[in-house]
């Protein structure tokens, strides 16, 4: 009676050890997508979400990488401690997952409560970034010096099939337009199939006419990746639970095995 119950215990712990192996293997993909797309946002958006001035969008970015980075690390933790059925290991891992889930709980709440308390002014905020995009691309595009912010508004009405911050006539105040001795109306990134010289004509056949301008696309881009933010932190904070019910089980059924 007493071996079968040993038998028993011995074959709980077993289970519970490769349950919590297989959910640490998905909890370590989870976190090298969070980089990977972190990484990504960085490296190939970056350009024109600088166009913005301001730290806030870019901000979510290195949130996605750091997160992602901890995410694989502590995966990696629980791996070791699972497979080498360590209690201590086990323990820090528990530990790390608590305060991850701990963290992200309160970034929630205070991401919250930031948003309630700047509601009347996130439309002064909206207008001041479309502002800002319309005079760095007035002052800036083809400007000595700034061949970075010309490379990134070309990339950013390429890529969104936009022209203009928020209409294809914001070209007309540009400083780059009102120099041009070439009868410019706008930059050949704005013309549907660019070519030398293409930008001469502004007819809607040959230059895109989006309404709202790239301000808008650009905007529809970064809610896009808030949200992705939002849905992995939900997604790791479920996952975090299942692990931490996982090791508390198998760091009891090891204690128990040990006596």
């Amino acid at each position: 009676m007493e071996a079968r119950r040993e038998k028993k215990k011995t074959c709980g712990t077993i289970c519970l050890k490769y349950l919590l192996f297989l959910f640490n293997i998905c909890f370590w993909l989870a976190g090298g997508a969070v980089l990977a797309v972190g990484v990504w946002t960085l490296v190939d958006k970056s350009d024109y979400i600088s166009l913005l001035n301001s730290s806030f969008y870019s901000a979510s970015a290195y949130i996605l990488i750091a997160a992602g980075a901890i995410v694989i690390v502590t995966g990696l933790i629980g791996c070791c401690g699972t497979l080498k059925e360590k209690r201590s290991l086990l323990i820090v891992y528990l530990v790390l997952l608590l305060c991850i889930f701990l963290l992200e709980i309160t970034a929630g709440v205070l991401a919250y409560v930031n948003y309630k308390e700047c509601f009347p002014f996130c439309h002064q905020l909206d207008r001041e970034l479309r502002q800002n995009l319309k005079l760095t691309m007035q002052q800036k595009y083809q400007q000595p010096g700034q061949e970075s912010i010309t490379q990134s508004v070309d990339k950013l009405q390429q890529e969104f099939k936009c022209c203009g911050s928020q209409n294809f006539s914001d070209w007309t105040d540009s400083e780059w337009i009102q120099n041009a001795q070439n009868q410019q109306l706008v930059p050949d990134s704005c013309c549907k199939t660019p070519s030398d010289l293409c930008g001469r004509r502004d007819h809607p056949s040959n230059i895109y006419r989006v309404e709202g301008g790239c301000i808008e696309k650009l905007e529809d881009f970064i809610q896009s990746q808030l949200y992705i933010l939002g849905a992995v932190g939900i997604g790791i904070a479920f996952l975090q639970l299942v692990g931490m019910m996982f090791t508390c089980c198998l760091c009891r059924n090891l204690k128990e095995d040990l006596y």
